[in-house]
């Protein structure tokens, strides 16, 4: 919606082809290694046709999703050997990928969050925790406090429905039109 908005160029996680990622649902620590992987590669490689196709300086993008992602969810579910190799990975690919000059984070209670995973009806998500939903929540703020490259935009949207109601979307619009006519480029 934001991406039509402002006329940019839409880039979406493309997590359905993730061979591993019902795995991970049925055994988070034994497929939790590979899903990371392949999620941190087919960003990176996502990313990087992205760059290569486009000039940044004329050509505006809002993603979905941003690189570092794959760190905050990897130090959540990976451990020990597993989680030092994937961060020394993780620091070898980042330095070639563009931050984006702005993160808008709708951050939702976690008891918001599962109404929306049922609602979404897949069913290898169904037996999400809520103590996982809160470790996510607490690694992005904990990410996010540390953040220099990217403007940081943290909006509760526990009482917004700005897919049904236009007034919501134009609140986040409005919020988030100020940093957007800098002449951002990547979101």
């Amino acid at each position: 919606m934001l991406a039509k908005h402002f006329a940019c160029n839409p880039v979406f996680e493309n997590f359905e082809d993730n061979p591993y990622l019902k795995n991970f649902y049925a055994d988070p620590d034994k497929n939790a290694f590979p899903l990371e992987l392949y999620f941190m590669a087919e960003r990176y490689q996502q990313q990087s046709k992205l760059l290569d196709k486009i000039n940044l300086f004329e050509s505006k993008i809002i993603s979905d999703y941003a690189f570092f992602k794959s760190l905050v969810f990897a130090n959540i579910t990976l451990k020990g050997d597993e989680l030092q190799l994937y961060k020394m990975l993780f620091h070898i690919i980042y330095p070639n990928i563009k931050a984006p000059d702005i993160i808008l984070y709708l951050h939702k209670p976690n008891d918001l969050l599962l109404e929306n995973i049922k609602k979404r009806g897949r069913d290898y998500e169904q037996d999400i925790k809520s103590d996982y939903l809160q470790a996510l929540n607490q690694t992005y703020l904990d990410f996010f406090k540390q953040q220099t490259k990217s403007k940081v935009i943290i909006l509760d949207s526990s009482n917004l429905d700005f897919v049904k109601k236009e007034e919501d979307f134009e609140k986040i619009i409005d919020i988030f039109s100020a940093e957007y006519d800098k002449k951002i480029n990547y979101l």
